[in-house]
């Protein structure tokens, strides 16, 4: 069966190819509402009709049964984006909870597997360990560049999906969609909402490392054109292959809509996530490929074997405690069937607590008693990380789409204004003087250690960014076969930032005469600027199921866009003093719908440059802003139906890299970038049989990753490539039950998932691990 999707209150377009296909592509549409069983009503997309719209007559002798048909593909969700995938003209996956729910995925992070060479690859510097959904997408951070049904989400936090409908990775430049963003995309989060049908729909998994996850999605329609719907969630379990770490949440995501069948729609929704987990700082890279003695005198370091991948360095009085609110209205309402205005209020707060035990394997904190005796040897315990952050946002937004015919051409515009006030909070935490932990031993290390106090220590950093922006996109159907489009954002922010910091040590100010560690004023500092962000692109269509297009877009990101936080530090791109990076994308690529078009094939070769980077003159040691970032490469894709039992979602992407201007990053000093696999591939396929059987399974490969330069020495300089093969087996006792089985890691490979900078920690990939999950549908 061809791919589906409702349309209901989207701007109407035209039929690429006027004909009598429109109206039996209608008859098709409202056959299928009327006649389809409920469970393939709702994978359509099709909202109920209103009670008394239709008077059904029982007739006797006819039986229907029909089951849940999943999809890998969709349309993009978001109104900035009113063509279909295949003639939209850039590289813009979708990834349907139909995918990401049947491997068993519950973060972003796992959801994003299925869109080749974006992952987290980078586990922080030095003893600071990254948390949360720490994404790289085509060789830069995107962490800063996420966003929930348009509006930006702030927070290292990690995200979970049981609220989420789909996830939309949209590369290359994206600041004319979304504002200021990462240089090479932008990702956004489309959250569940009510609907005119009643249904209940609950899982319950369990599996390796005493996995343990529940989730519920109740859905009421109540008086005419009303709906509540209600998504929980709670999950409790260990970190696979690791010992100790663990993560414990609970959500709840209530939802309410009024005039689902008239002109005018109104959504109320709200979310609440509360995280309680025990974060992972990673194990000391000793013994893997790569490395060697940090001690000239210790040449024995070199050959000693690796740790145990599950040992864990921090202590059972590590926490990560997070709380996650937002409370959004959103109106739409249609003025006709060609112009649609939505408005859209948002205010969302994340408060993150944190303390984390790291470590440095460093010849100074690696410490061999007896060198002969491995037992005896121990790591410092004597970086503790701690947050204490509250991040804040209240935008409005207002968007027209708006289609109109002008001399035989068609304009398909969207146009908007937003204005957003985001906020930051961190309040300085440090340890007790004279309190710490003792060290761990190398191979044995002990969680069940005491003696670390913290406190606030007076230290904070207050900032605030307010922008008001404007937007304009428009499609021009010139025929048939040609299409243009063009965009332009206006972004006006002003950025305030203070803070009070503890002078001394390597990077605090001046002391003056104080003790070393008080408390002082630090950076004061306000930037303003205009930003302008534009694209341009052309399509041409051989055949109403292809394209072939070309496309260029930049987008900027200025001084403390992605943190919130300036700077007074001269090699820092968040000091006011500096311009905003801009980034550079050109784009040509050809997408098709093939099998019926329930299956979207692309393909795109893409280039992405990144000026106004910070580099230090060899000659005078002083910082400019000339320096250069290029990622080329190409990128492949195939999603939906080959037959109607048999489903694909693969991607395959190359990532060539280079720093074009200024120094290295890379540690073996080569002008690649960091932590960027040179080739990505990602696959998964299940096949249904009539009996009920699903089976299917899938693989990942990730290239070799090179770390960071910082002046380690004896660290690995690179991590290997690696494959990961999964696979899954389900079965449909009846439409209201089903039990899935997902091995993970079939092959048990032994790989590393990420690493730090300085090359001293690394992230273990999970090993072979097995999760049993029933689905419950009424």
């Amino acid at each position: 069966m061809a791919h589906i999707k409702s349309r209901k209150h989207a701007v109407a377009r035209p039929a690429t190819s006027p004909s009598s296909r429109s109206v039996t592509a209608a008859s098709l549409l409202a056959g299928l509402a009327l006649g389809a069983p409920p469970a393939l009503a709702m994978d359509a997309g099709l909202d109920a009709a209103p009670a008394g719209a239709v008077q059904a007559t029982t007739l006797d002798g006819v039986h229907v049964e029909g089951q849940r048909i999943k999809r890998y593909t969709g349309q993009s969700a978001s109104p900035k984006f009113q063509q279909p995938l295949v003639d939209t003209t850039r590289t813009l996956s979708v990834i349907g909870s139909d995918l990401f729910n049947e491997q068993g995925a519950t973060t972003l992070t796992e959801a994003l597997r299925n869109s080749p060479g974006v992952s987290t690859f980078y586990v922080g510097e030095n003893g600071n360990t990254t948390t949360g959904d720490a994404v790289y997408l085509r060789g830069f951070d995107t962490s800063g560049s996420i966003f929930v049904d348009g509006v930006r989400d702030l927070g290292s936090v990690s995200r979970d999906v049981f609220n989420i409908e789909q996830v939309e990775v949209a590369k290359g430049p994206a600041g004319t969609d979304y504002g200021r963003t990462a240089p090479t995309g932008a990702i956004n989060l489309v959250t569940k909402r009510p609907h005119l049908r009643d249904s209940t729909a609950a899982s319950a998994s369990y599996g390796s490392e005493d996995h343990k996850r529940l989730t519920a999605d109740w859905n009421r329609a109540f008086g005419p054109g009303a709906a509540l719907r209600v998504n929980l969630m709670a999950q409790d379990s260990e970190v696979a292959g690791r010992d100790v770490a663990e993560n414990k949440r609970w959500g709840v995501a209530p939802s309410l809509a009024f005039g689902l069948d008239g002109a005018t729609r109104v959504y109320v929704d709200m979310l609440h996530v509360q995280h309680e987990n025990i974060p992972d700082g990673g194990v000391p890279t000793i013994g893997l490929p790569g490395y060697t003695s940090p001690d000239p005198e210790r040449p024995e370091l070199g050959s000693a074997p690796p740790v145990d991948p599950g040992n864990f360095y921090g202590t059972l009085g590590d926490y990560d405690d997070v709380t996650a609110d937002m409370a959004t209205v959103r109106v739409e309402h249609d003025f006709g069937a060609d112009a649609r205005l939505v408005n859209t209020t948002r205010w969302g707060r994340t408060q993150q607590d944190y303390m984390l035990t790291a470590f440095m394997g460093s010849a100074g904190r690696l410490l061999t008693p007896d060198i002969t005796d491995r037992s005896t040897w121990t790591i410092t315990r004597n970086l503790p990380t701690f947050k204490d952050q509250r991040n804040e946002i209240l935008t409005n937004q207002t968007l027209l789409n708006l289609a109109v015919d002008a001399g035989g051409v068609r304009h398909d515009i969207t146009t908007g204004l937003e204005l957003i006030r985001e906020d930051l909070q961190t309040l300085g935490v440090a340890p007790v003087a004279g309190t710490g932990w003792p060290d761990a031993n190398l191979y044995n290390p002990d969680p069940a250690v005491t003696g670390l106090l913290r406190e606030h220590t007076g230290a904070r950093g207050d900032g605030r960014t307010d922008t008001a922006a404007v937007y304009a996109f428009d499609t021009i159907t010139l025929n048939e076969r040609w299409q243009l489009n063009g965009g332009l954002r206006i972004d006006r922010y002003d950025t305030e930032y203070s803070s009070l910091v503890p002078c001394g040590g390597r990077r605090g100010p001046d002391c003056g005469g104080l003790a070393e560690g008080s408390i002082v004023p630090g950076v004061d500092a306000d930037v303003s600027d205009t930003l302008f962000n534009w694209k341009l692109g052309a399509l041409y269509k051989p055949a109403d199921n292809g394209s072939i297009y070309a496309s260029y877009a930049i987008s900027q990101q200025p001084p403390g866009g992605a943190s919130l936080e300036l700077s007074d530090r001269d090699n820092n791109p968040n000091n006011p003093a500096f311009d905003p990076q801009k980034a550079r994308t050109a784009e040509v690529g050809s997408k098709w719908q093939v099998a019926g078009n329930a299956l979207l094939l692309t393909a795109a070769v893409y280039r992405t440059e990144l000026t106004n980077e910070i580099v230090q003159d060899p000659i005078d040691q002083r910082y400019y802003q000339n320096g250069s970032k290029r990622v080329q490469g190409i990128e492949l894709g195939a999603a939906g139906r080959i037959t109607d039992a048999w489903l694909v979602s693969a991607g395959f992407t190359t990532m060539d890299t280079e720093v074009t201007e200024g120094p290295t990053v890379s540690v073996d000093g080569s002008t690649d970038l960091a932590y960027t696999p040179e080739h990505a591939f990602t696959a998964w396929t299940t096949y249904r049989f009539d009996n009920g059987l699903t089976l299917g399974g899938g693989a990942r490969y990730s290239g070799e990753l090179k770390r960071g330069n910082d002046g380690a020495v004896g660290t690995p300089a690179y991590t290997e490539d690696y494959w990961v093969v999964d696979a899954v087996a389900s079965y449909a006792f009846n439409e209201n039950l089903d039990l899935r089985l997902n091995l993970y890691n079939l092959f048990d490979e032994d790989y590393v998932a990420a690493i730090n900078k300085s090359g001293y920690r690394y992230t273990p990939g999970a090993p072979r691990t097995a999760m049993l999950t029933a689905n419950f549908h009424f």
